[in-house]
């Protein structure tokens, strides 16, 4: 039997990851494609990035240190679909491959577990949860801060986690999925301006930025598109227009920005993160700032519908193609 086109792989790894997501009772045993990357991020920056290296040597190093894992993940993609396509049914691996590689059921349910952390213990409850999944401290947030970070975490890692390693697979198969999860993943671990990272991860996370372009702008458009139904479309492409660009991130604004206009909510603005407050644009300016637990309830009601949407337009491609 002849492998399935790119585009009807993508959308059964989009199917089997919205059923089955990332089972912890495998990754309990086995270690995550991710784990590895990072381990080979932290292998790299332990033995390159050298705080006595003078600034500019540091920069060179970390441009050849993220060359060295975009390329290797890449190229394990490459060799991997090259096994697989000699095997009988080969094209089952490459979608389990690209469905691990996705995050729609894991995304849902770790926002879904703040609401229920608000409904079954509280404030107290929906601070553990949402630790989980944002940086900031959350014993500084009261509920609306907390309402809020679950609903921008939620945004940013749609595309992220979701709509950019689907695009990278469309565009380059497994060895663009890869390769773009190298990055991501670099961005988050060295991608920082601190002390350390400043200069070593400074590729890392201008690469990032580039590679996240795509689907960022996507993102927004899936989200608006999903509220057509609660007739947000039109607010959350104003609040793109208006707003998108005032976010310190080049991209998180965008489907931050949508979910803001789509929910009627502000979103981002001042937050703290380790001690430190980065003062940050608001998306969706004058929206309500107080957010309540039924709006994460909204917001992941609109990212069933963003998801939906994607796949919809997988679904049509693959069959126009």
């Amino acid at each position: 039997m002849a492998a399935p086109d790119g585009w009807w792989l993508l959308l059964a790894a989009l199917a089997l990851d919205a059923v089955v997501g990332d089972p912890a009772w495998l990754w309990r045993r086995l270690p995550h494609p991710v784990v590895w990357i990072g381990n080979g991020i932290a292998w790299l920056d332990g033995r390159m990035n050298r705080p006595t290296h003078a600034a500019g040597r540091r920069r060179a190093l970390g441009v050849a240190a993220i060359a060295l894992i975009a390329g290797g993940a890449a190229t394990a993609g490459a060799a991997l679909h090259a096994i697989l396509a000699q095997v009988p049914f080969g094209w089952l691996g490459e979608i389990v491959v690209a469905a691990v590689l996705l995050a729609q059921r894991s995304l849902y349910e770790h926002v879904a577990a703040v609401a229920a952390g608000f409904r079954d213990a509280g404030l107290p409850g929906a601070r553990r949860a949402v630790s989980m999944i944002v940086g900031r401290d959350p014993e500084r947030l009261d509920e609306p801060g907390v309402c809020r970070a679950a609903i921008e975490s939620l945004a940013e890692n749609f595309s992220d986690g979701i709509v950019a390693p689907a695009f990278w697979f469309a565009v380059a198969g497994l060895p663009g999925m890869l390769a773009y999860k190298a990055i991501n993943t670099a961005d988050s671990m060295i991608g920082h301006r601190t002390e350390r990272h400043r200069d070593f991860g400074w590729a890392a996370a201008r690469l990032d930025d580039l590679v996240n372009l795509p689907a960022s702008r996507l993102t927004a458009l899936f989200i608006a598109v999903a509220a057509i139904p609660r007739g947000g479309f039109r607010a959350a492409l104003a609040a793109v227009r208006r707003d998108a660009g005032r976010h310190r991130s080049p991209n998180a604004g965008w489907p931050e920005a949508a979910m803001a206009g789509a929910l009627g909510v502000a979103l981002a603005g001042p937050r703290a993160y380790a001690g430190h407050v980065v003062d940050d644009g608001w998306m969706n300016d004058g929206g309500r700032t107080a957010a309540t637990p039924a709006d994460i309830a909204a917001a992941l009601r609109l990212f069933l519908g963003a998801c939906a949407v994607q796949a919809t337009l997988v679904a049509a491609v693959a069959a126009s193609s």
